[in-house]
């Protein structure tokens, strides 16, 4: 997958999704937050990966600190697609460059797929608000939810231990067609150690449906509820782990 031309091709279609809602209008699955809000995050994000780019950055730069972080009043669309450009230039230069990311040392390069993702979720965000459906391609939101665990396994402040118990485990299961072994993904708990893998088989809970729906689920977007998602086994060990895990 050629995660910069995902990533440019994803802030352009936020962008021109948010720009179809109102500016003051909330955002349901962001609470507290505003259509407005949201475009500021996303695009004062992208601005804040590449300028850690730019820097070589050790440690998390405060977003505060980001040059142009706030956009010209008139000119959003134009600011958010430069700022995603920003850190594609960045990275081009700099692309294997160890710099600061959540989950410790990464090239430079990571920040490409992990901002491809984050505005990916946040157009399912902008969509949910203005109540228009929201779709992905299988393939895209297939590599978000394994994106996505590799953060939650790995980021030091989030604490599985109290998500999922000793032994337990989730299994996801995509019904997209050719999606192979990208397509399953088993969440385990052995001791304290919570890990993931693409391996098929039966988690205490499982969960079947499009890649789509169980990206939605995964990041509490909707409730699986809503979504035409199929639900075996132990239902409650699925609502510990969202009620437990953000990112």
């Amino acid at each position: 997958m050629d995660f910069a031309a995902e990533f440019l091709a994803e802030t352009e279609a936020f962008g021109a999704l948010i720009s179809q809602g109102d500016p003051a209008a909330e955002v349901p699955t962001c609470p507290g937050w505003t259509l407005q809000q949201l475009l500021r995050h996303v695009g004062r994000g992208n601005r804040w990966a590449a300028q850690m780019v730019l820097d070589r950055a050790s440690e998390a730069l405060d977003p505060r600190a980001v040059p142009d972080g706030k956009p010209p009043d008139g000119q959003e669309s134009a600011w958010l697609l430069t700022g995603a450009h920003r850190l594609i230039d960045a990275v081009a230069t700099d692309g294997d460059v160890e710099v600061w990311t959540f989950v410790g040392p990464r090239p430079a390069s990571w920040w490409v797929r992990r901002r491809l993702h984050e505005v990916l979720v946040h157009r399912a965000d902008a969509a949910l608000t203005l109540r228009w459906p929201f779709q992905a391609r299988p393939d895209l939101a297939a590599d978000a939810i394994s994106e996505w665990l590799d953060i939650v396994v790995l980021a030091p402040d989030i604490d599985l231990r109290t998500a999922l118990r000793d032994g337990d485990s989730i299994h996801l299961h995509a019904s997209d067609d050719g999606l192979g072994e990208g397509g399953e993904w088993t969440v385990t708990r052995e001791g304290d150690t919570v890990s993931w893998t693409h391996d098929h088989g039966k988690g205490t809970v499982a969960l079947r449906g499009a890649a789509v729906d169980l990206l939605l689920a995964l990041t509490r977007r909707r409730p699986r509820q809503e979504l035409a998602v199929q639900t075996f086994g132990d239902e409650a060990v699925w609502q510990s782990w969202v009620d437990h895990v953000s990112f």
